[in-house]
């Protein structure tokens, strides 16, 4: 299993940054949707209709997510870990995904590029 770790500058409010991460229409909006996700511990979310789906395992509203992921047939649950950094109207984001299946690590690390953290970033960003 592999780790992947990134960091991304979006140029926005933490809030904004917030939202698009926990809100199916703000999900939706920058096409990783139809969503379902909130920003309560323990409930279930899904990504791109259920291509990604897990449960919310740690909520700290404006600051930490992580949650549990499955994707196609992941045999175990990965780990992912989102860290928000607040300056104003200038957020980082720090990803930290665990136990990402070897076979399918270096896809799942351009993914986080193309169509996840810089699809927010493009879109907070426009």
């Amino acid at each position: 299993m592999k780790i992947i770790k990134k960091s991304y500058v979006i140029m926005a409010p933490v809030a904004f940054v917030w939202k698009a991460f926990i809100d199916p229409h703000e999900i939706d909006a920058w096409g990783g949707g139809p969503a379902i996700m909130d920003d309560n511990e323990g409930t279930p979310f899904s990504l791109w209709d259920g291509e990604i789906y897990g449960k919310n395992i740690e909520v700290v509203i404006n600051k930490k997510l992580v949650q549990e992921w499955y994707g196609g047939d992941w045999p175990e649950a990965s780990r992912v870990t989102f860290i928000f950094n607040s300056e104003g109207n200038r957020t980082q984001v720090e990803l930290l995904h665990e136990n990402v299946p070897d076979t399918e690590a270096k896809i799942i690390d351009s993914s986080w590029d193309s169509e996840y953290l810089g699809q927010i970033k493009s879109y907070l960003e426009e």
